[in-house]
């Protein structure tokens, strides 16, 4: 673990980080600042996704002396002021105000979609709803009723599932956070391929995530036997039977 910020003097190419959660969701996340006064409890204003959004502070800064090389470090933007931090609030009460409302459309309506987060947005009037779905959905009426209510501007924003579980997070039968949630930042499709050369020919029940895709972790354990399969054949002893 990193050391905290008050036991060591900053270096030049040292990083200060902070434990955020993204809109109080999901899992700690592990964010660069230029403030070494923020503190578990406070609010910030992130920059994520080409937009600003607000998280809660759950981990007091740390140095790390660089970044990682796999990681899309998130940059926070300040700490949030009074206004912030009353924006924060109002924010909050419109996206459970909006949830509520639109899973009461979907029934109504009777759209086959399941909703996942709803979120506002620091730089425009706008509520964000993301969703995942098996089949493409008709939500023109849908998005006219939410605009309706609220009276800004409505994005509807289908996810899939991996990344739904890496926004809610949760623990894998491991034992440990998932993977999509605690430090993977680019989600490539996992395939079902099984130990030698042919394809895996069952699915065990193990493999699956909470998702319910393949697991990422096996994209680590595929390229671990693409190169066993690919050693000289002198190098691999054979299986005792």
């Amino acid at each position: 673990m990193a050391p905290e910020i008050e036991d060591q003097e900053t270096l030049p190419d040292q990083v200060i980080v902070v434990g955020v959660k993204v809109r109080d969701l999901g899992e700690v996340k592990k964010t660069q600042t230029d403030d070494p006064s923020i503190k578990v409890g406070d609010w910030v204003i992130l920059d994520l996704d080409n937009d600003h959004t607000f998280g809660k502070v759950y981990l007091s800064p740390q140095y790390l002396p660089f970044t990682p090389p796999m990681r899309a470090m998130r940059k926070i933007i300040r700490k949030a002021n009074e206004e912030d931090e009353r924006n924060v609030i109002r924010q909050q009460r419109m996206a459970q105000e909006g949830h509520d409302f639109c899973l009461e459309l979907i029934e109504t309506l009777g759209l086959q979609m399941k909703l996942v987060e709803v979120f506002g947005s620091f730089l425009r009037r706008s509520l964000t709803f993301t969703y995942t779905a098996d089949e493409r959905i008709d939500f023109r009426q849908l998005v006219k009723d939410l605009a309706r209510r609220f009276g800004c501007r409505i994005e509807m924003r289908q996810i899939s599932t991996r990344e739904e579980a890496g926004r809610l997070s949760g623990v894998d039968t491991c034992g440990l956070v998932l993977c999509c949630s605690s430090f993977l930042t680019d989600f490539k499709p996992v395939y079902p391929r099984g130990r030698g050369d042919g394809p895996m020919s069952n699915m065990d029940s193990h493999r699956i995530g909470v998702c319910g895709r393949l697991k990422c972790c096996l994209l680590y354990e595929e390229e671990d036997w693409t190169l066993v399969r690919r050693k000289p054949p002198a190098l691999i002893r054979p299986m005792k039977r």
